[in-house]
């Protein structure tokens, strides 16, 4: 119990993005002029276009000096755009190094007013907020579609698709090869496999997760649906728990899933996965809250 509070602490409070500044990481081309920037524990994308550089996902100050060194080793273009998300401070800090090199900083409105009642010192607010289910960004004759979730982790969840590309980003929402992040914070079980379902519906090939733990830059359709796998046998898992009679408390331990016993963080977070469930179906889905007016229709 003790390594596993260590370890989880670990995870949850060092800054590893600063690692990303101290050296020289490479970006990655997955795609024509598409560039995967792997930090280790964050990875962001961008695309160079005719007229600029789109960028995806600021995570740090320090994550962002690195990035922007890896995005010169590629091309002098000026930064248009930076592109967050949604409001969580490990995924939206440090947005300042983007627009002092040039770019708008885009977020949806969800996320956008969150930052603004939270401050940060390394969170620069969005210079545009948007409102609705899709928003597209055309630059040099590319598009990035913003496609916004809904409820499902945070505020203002944004997938963004390029559809030239057939390719997505994705943050939080699927971490490939890895259980559930500890407690599953800010996250609503039921809308998050509703979210799942309905990114597993787009129309793409090749993704990119902002966390990955397969240890390659990329990840497929695949990773999604074996997200909504590993939810619902965990359910199924609980509940034969319950039917067994286990008592309530003894029940994160005595759930296993054999079958993900390699997926990064089984031991040390899968009780804590329990947890989280089992709280979720004795007390009701949350976090929740009604339908906002900016969240438009489809």
């Amino acid at each position: 119990m003790k390594k596993t509070l260590v370890v989880f602490m670990w995870v949850l409070l060092i800054p590893l993005t600063a690692f990303a500044e101290s050296k020289e990481i490479k970006p990655v081309k997955i795609a024509d002029e598409v560039y995967v920037y792997d930090a280790g524990m964050y990875l962001s994308m961008f695309m160079v276009t005719k007229e600029g550089v789109i960028v995806i996902e600021p995570v740090s100050s320090a994550h962002s000096k690195g990035m922007l060194k890896a995005i010169r080793s590629v091309t002098d273009k000026p930064i248009r755009y930076l592109l967050i998300s949604h409001n969580h401070w490990d995924h939206a800090n440090g947005g300042q190094v983007f627009r002092d090199a040039g770019a708008t900083i885009v977020a949806h409105v969800e996320a956008y007013e969150w930052m603004k009642a939270n401050p940060h010192d390394d969170l620069a607010l969005p210079d545009e907020s948007w409102a609705g289910l899709r928003k597209d960004i055309v630059l040099g004759g590319r598009t990035v579609e913003l496609h916004y979730m809904g409820m499902n982790h945070g505020l203002g969840m944004t997938v963004f698709r390029l559809p030239k590309e057939k390719m997505i980003y994705v943050a939080d929402l699927v971490a490939p090869k890895r259980v559930l992040f500890a407690i599953a914070p800010d996250f609503n079980i039921k809308e998050w496999t509703r979210s799942l379902n309905q990114i597993e519906m787009m129309d793409f090939d090749l993704a990119v997760y902002s966390h990955n733990a397969s240890g390659k830059p990329t990840g497929s359709k695949k990773d999604v649906t074996e997200t909504i796998a590993f939810i619902n046998d965990l359910q199924a898992a609980i509940f034969a728990e319950f039917k067994k009679g286990t008592p309530f408390t003894e029940v994160p331990a005595a759930v296993k899933l054999p079958k993900y016993k390699d997926w990064a963080m089984y031991d040390q977070w899968l009780h804590l996965n329990v947890w989280r469930i089992m709280l979720d179906g004795h007390m009701g889905s949350f976090p929740w809250r009604p339908p906002h007016a900016y969240e438009g229709h489809e």
